[in-house]
C-alpha cells in the first residue's frame, strides 16, 4: 500500500494482537539489544551517547511517567517516537511530526563493491555527514548498535547507511544520507540493498522510519520493494522540573 493510499489499514496481515514492530524500541531493548538496556521501573533506554530512543509499556501508568521523569531527570527532553498516547500534564510537548513504517515487501538487495565497513574510527567523519544531511539522530556510539557502510571519494566518506534499532527477526534501516555533492548518483540506494542483504543474510527482515513530509524518501524507499505497514508520531516532550525522587538509572539485563 504507498503511503498516498490511506484507506483501510497499513498492513493487511496485521490482526489486533500487537507486533514487535508496534513499539520497535522495546523489542528492541529487551531482546536483541538488551546489553543496552538502562532503566528504571518498565521504563527502558539506550544509554545518552548511543540512541535518543526510549521505551515505555504498552500502556503507561502514573509510576511509568514518574520513573521516566527521573530516569531523564529535571528539564531534560525525552524522545517518545511512537508513542500515541496521553502525555501526562506538567509535561510539555517540545515536538511532534508524522512519520511512517515501512517494512521489505520485495526488495532486490545486493551487496554493493564500493562499501566498506564503518567503524568507531569513523565516527567523526560520520558525525560530519550526518550534521551535513540531517538524515535523523546519530550519536558518537550509534555505530555499535549494529552494521554501517559507507561509500568514499578521494579518501573522504560521502555516503553512508546503517542498522538500529533490533527488535527480534527484524533490523531497522537508518542514517542514510548522502553528501550533496554527490546526489542523484543513487548512492543511497545501492546502500540501502546492500544494508538489507546484510540483513537477509541473517534471515531476519529490513524495515525504516522515516518522516511522513518527505515525499521523496518515500517514493524512493516504495520504489525500492518497501511496503508502508502503519503511520506512526515523532514526538518530544520535556520533563517537570520536579522528579518525585532522586534514584539514578541502573543497568538491567
Amino acid at each position: 500500500m504507498s503511503l498516498l493510499d490511506t484507506s483501510g489499514a497499513c498492513d493487511p496481515t496485521a490482526g489486533d494482537a500487537p507486533h514487535v514492530l508496534d513499539n520497535p524500541a522495546l523489542a528492541s531493548l529487551t531482546g536483541p539489544h538488551a546489553g543496552f538496556a538502562e532503566g528504571r521501573g518498565r521504563v527502558l533506554r539506550y544509554p545518552a551517547d548511543v540512541s535518543p530512543w526510549l521505551a515505555l509499556p504498552e500502556e503507561p501508568d502514573a509510576r511509568d511517567w514518574a520513573d521516566l521523569a527521573a530516569l531523564a531527570g529535571p528539564g531534560a527532553e525525552v524522545a517518545l517516537a511512537g508513542f500515541g498516547g496521553r502525555i501526562p500534564d506538567g509535561w510539555e510537548v517540545t515536538f511532534r511530526m508524522p512519520g511512517v513504517q515501512f517494512v521489505d515487501d520485495g526488495l532486490a538487495a545486493a551487496p554493493e563493491p564500493e562499501a566498506v565497513r564503518l567503524g568507531p574510527a569513523d565516527v567523526p567523519e560520520m558525525l560530519d555527514l550526518v550534521a551535513r544531511t540531517q538524515p535523523g539522530p546519530f550519536l558518537p556510539r550509534t555505530v555499535e548498535l549494529g552494521t554501517y557502510l559507507g561509500i568514499r571519494r578521494d579518501g573522504a566518506l560521502i555516503a553512508m547507511a546503517g542498522e538500529r534499532l533490533h527488535p527480534p527477526g527484524w533490523t531497522e534501516i537508518s542514517a542514510v544520507c548522502t553528501d550533496p555533492a554527490f546526489r542523484g548518483e543513487g548512492l543511497a540506494t545501492r546502500l540501502v540493498l546492500a544494508v538489507a542483504h546484510g540483513i537477509r543474510e541473517r534471515h531476519e527482515t529490513p524495515f525504516l522510519h522515516t518522516s511522513a513530509r518527505n515525499i521523496n524518501a518515500i517514493r524512493l524507499y516504495e520504489s525500492l520493494g518497501f511496503r508502508l505497514r502503519r503511520h506512526t508520531v515523532f514526538l518530544a516532550a520535556r520533563v517537570p522540573d520536579r522528579l518525585p525522587d532522586e534514584r539514578a538509572a541502573v543497568p538491567v539485563g
